[in-house]
């Protein structure tokens, strides 16, 4: 097997991870501890995977091409941050759907959009040039993001001793990256070992998956209300970014490729960085988690329909 082929059958990987997951956990309660305690290293593990192959020292190479990286900037940190918030007050005034919606969409992804970048026709050079800075500003903007959109909602929800933790899962494996990252490029020999890491992410996204699964069964079955409400928002939100990259690549005249690269970046979201955040909230709040789960599921879906879609529909031509 290639990993190329891995990563095109990472939806069905995933699937079945969540239900092995959510039989163990049904059958075997007594797991959930073991689960919960594996879930970290996994997370961190996953995120380091991760985190290396994004260019983190080559921040210059995104902005060779303003038009591109002002689209994908103007999407994904203007224009869809006001889409999301203007959607809250049709939610229920529930504050778990709320966070849980809010972590998951406000976040670009910094890898699987390369990967189905490459499936559908994109421009994978610029697409890999532009993660660095996804991933910088994220970081930098979501608490930003959320003190803005929830308020004394996320101050009763999250209280430095959640934060601290979850910060430490998400700010060591980026600071490890980046070591590794020069680390590569100072030895002749050394891009062998970032292309066998590149094999991680996708089994270990399976396992977190599938922990979280196992865990949080009460979580899954409690949030069974929260459907009717998250699967019909995250795929309009889909729906919505292909729109959006659309009308700014005709705005911006970008060429086709580069527009579906756009589509890409704006349609899906980072999903596992937001994890560690969600899964460190105090209890009555685990259907967050079960919510960023969902979109994973939901995005992972709609991209199946977009690789088919993008080329043919929306952005035609080479």
């Amino acid at each position: 097997m290639t990993r190329f082929t891995l990563e095109r059958q990472q939806v069905f990987i995933y699937l079945l991870a969540i239900a092995s997951g959510w039989l163990l956990g049904s059958h075997w309660p007594g797991l959930a501890s073991t689960f919960e305690a594996l879930l970290w290293p996994a997370l961190v593990l996953l995120l380091y995977a991760t985190f290396v192959q994004v260019p983190l020292l080559h921040l210059a190479n995104a902005l060779r091409d303003r038009r591109f990286m002002g689209a994908v900037l103007l999407g994904n940190f203007v224009l869809l941050p006001l889409g999301v918030w203007a959607l809250l007050p049709w939610l229920p005034a529930d504050p778990v759907l709320r966070l849980g919606v809010l972590l998951v969409l406000l976040v670009p992804c910094t890898d699987w959009f390369i990967t189905f970048s490459a499936l559908g026709g994109g421009h994978v050079p610029r697409a890999v040039a532009v993660t660095p800075l996804n991933l910088l500003l994220q970081l930098l903007l979501l608490p930003l993001y959320l003190w803005l959109m929830l308020g004394d909602v996320l101050t009763t929800a999250l209280g430095p001793r959640d934060v601290l933790p979850a910060l430490a899962v998400v700010g060591f494996p980026l600071l490890a990256a980046v070591a590794s990252e020069r680390w590569v490029e100072l030895g002749r020999g050394r891009e062998v070992w970032r292309e066998r890491l590149a094999w991680w992410p996708v089994p270990l996204l399976a396992l977190v998956m599938l922990l979280i699964a196992g865990a949080q069964v009460g979580a899954v079955r409690a949030a069974l209300h929260l459907l009717p409400w998250a699967l019909p928002l995250f795929a309009g939100f889909l729906l919505v970014a292909v729109l959006v990259a659309k009308a700014l690549a005709v705005w911006l005249k970008l060429p086709p490729d580069q527009g579906r690269t756009l589509a890409f970046s704006l349609g899906t979201r980072n999903s596992f960085v937001v994890l560690p955040f969600a899964l460190a909230l105090p209890p009555g709040w685990e259907a967050a988690a079960v919510l960023i789960v969902l979109q994973s599921l939901v995005e992972l879906l709609g991209m199946v329909v977009c690789l088919w879609v993008l080329p043919r529909w929306v952005f035609r031509g080479s």
